[in-house]
């Protein structure tokens, strides 16, 4: 099928290199000429595992290409994907604006043909009958008699650092319309994944789709969302009680993830989300209850909890350290996950402006953050390029994102290099025991002392680690 996909950024570069992976011939659009340029080179403007590999692949073969002149897509496209930006605005609502550029842009192109034009932003609820509208506009500003085309709501759940992967083996495909034909082509458009003639799994039944109205459609992306920042909202929440009354919170989330209404998944606590969608998706969500006249109180409480665990680590270093001022302290991460290069709404930025508020020395080392370009509050800290002169001096350590790489490092050697050897585990990610026995000052999130757990528990943790758990419901 020919389908253009307008805006590169995370979600519109996936989704064009995969559509394009699956067979179909893809025209990616976006109005920056330079990065344009630089994806016409065969490079990613993005970090996201494998995609420039499958993006040059692709281009080679010629079913994917870029272009910056929105009408060469237009026309050529019979699925015509808006996928740009809707940041949040200071009240909470999301930012329509270039949403609305590309919609009066594509009716200003429209070239008599069938055109499916496809909501892949999340948008406003409601959204889909002001983006026909807006079309509607821009085809009487082009003064052009086109108008044969649908809008469909099609959310996307992609995870930034296994985007691909969710892609090809999705837990289910959102198509939110009321013309059969546009519906139709979705399907057809998504067939091979329906099937699963790319996933890690084949063997697995085809992939769930739903097919809804537009509002519902576009609910499902912000209550998705909503509900999962919820539930580790809620985990943090008691991981604060299980630290007043000695609970191990990893043992908790292991006890109720096996009741299989709950699941094991997003159970993990820490120093809150961040990210480009739960924050948004949140907030706008809870912007339209407000419009509609409902105070949706328990999305307010998420997002209250999620404001005050990010500073979580603060506290902890002030219950070891006391006074911070002065103090050196080394960030292990800046980005909000791991596999991604993104700052967006990241935890750390938080925790580096209330140190810095309180007059601490703040040094980080990122694997894929080394310069202070990528966001203006990296100028107030210093980075450095390896685990070690990280280290070197720091009065204590918090590990801010969970990669990979952080469990593998000698942390007997980064003890030796450190004023005072503490570490605050802001993911419950590394060995507590390991780096107890490495010379640090151990501090989980949620978490008792090793020495305690050691003396009422004794190998308990490495037992209940051990044992089969069943699959997430």
């Amino acid at each position: 099928m020919q389908v253009c996909v307008i805006g590169t950024g995370y979600v519109g570069l996936v989704t064009g290199v995969c559509l394009a992976q699956i067979g179909h011939q893809v025209i990616c659009v976006d109005n920056d000429a330079q990065k344009v340029k630089l994806m016409q080179s065969g490079q990613s403007p993005i970090f996201e595992p494998g995609l420039a590999q499958m993006m040059a692949a692709n281009m080679e073969a010629g079913r994917l290409e870029f272009t910056a002149d929105l009408r060469v897509g237009v026309e050529r496209g019979e699925i015509l994907f808006i996928a740009v930006g809707t940041p949040a605005l200071p009240s909470g609502a999301s930012d329509t604006r270039y949403v609305e550029a590309v919609a009066r842009g594509i009716g200003q192109h429209l070239n008599g043909g069938y055109k499916v034009i496809v909501n892949k932003s999340t948008v406003p609820i409601g959204s889909g009958d002001w983006v026909r509208r807006i079309v509607l506009d821009g085809v009487a500003e082009g003064n052009s008699e086109h108008t044969n085309f649908d809008v469909v709501s099609n959310p996307e759940f992609l995870r930034e650092g296994s985007a691909i992967y969710d892609t090809f083996n999705p837990d289910r495909i959102v198509i939110g319309s009321s013309s059969e034909r546009a519906i139709d082509l979705m399907q057809q458009l998504y067939a091979p994944i329906v099937t699963r003639q790319f996933a890690q799994y084949p063997d697995l039944p085809p992939v769930p789709v739903l097919v809804t109205d537009l509002t519902s459609a576009e609910t499902i992306k912000y209550a998705a969302n909503a509900f999962l920042a919820t539930k580790i909202s809620f985990i943090n929440e008691v991981s604060n009680i299980c630290d007043r009354v000695g609970a191990d919170v990893t043992l908790v989330a292991q006890g109720i993830g096996l009741d299989t209404r709950i699941g094991h998944k997003f159970l993990q606590a820490g120093i809150g989300w961040g990210g480009s969608c739960f924050p948004k998706d949140v907030s706008a969500l809870v912007h339209t209850a407000t419009d509609y006249g409902y105070d949706a109180q328990l999305l307010k409480s998420t997002i209250e909890t999620n404001r005050q665990q990010r500073l979580i680590a603060v506290e902890k270093l002030q219950q070891v350290l006391k006074i911070l001022k002065g103090k050196t302290i080394g960030l292990l991460g800046l980005t909000f996950k791991p596999d991604t290069d993104d700052l967006r709404d990241a935890p750390a930025l938080d925790l580096i402006d209330r140190l810095t508020h309180l007059g601490a020395k703040v040094k980080a080392f990122d694997p894929l953050i080394s310069s202070a370009r990528s966001h203006p509050d990296l100028t107030k800290i210093t980075l450095t390029t390896n685990a070690e002169d990280l280290a070197m001096g720091c009065d204590a350590l918090v590990l801010i994102t969970e990669w990979q790489e952080f469990q593998l490092l000698d942390y007997t050697h980064l003890a030796s290099l450190m004023e005072r050897p503490t570490i605050v585990d802001g993911r419950n990610y590394l060995d507590a025991v390991a780096l107890t026995n490495a010379g640090f000052d151990y501090i989980g999130i949620g978490r008792p002392r090793v020495d305690l757990v050691e003396s009422v528990l004794p190998n308990r943790l490495t037992q209940i680690d051990d044992l089969p758990l069943k699959s997430a419901a």
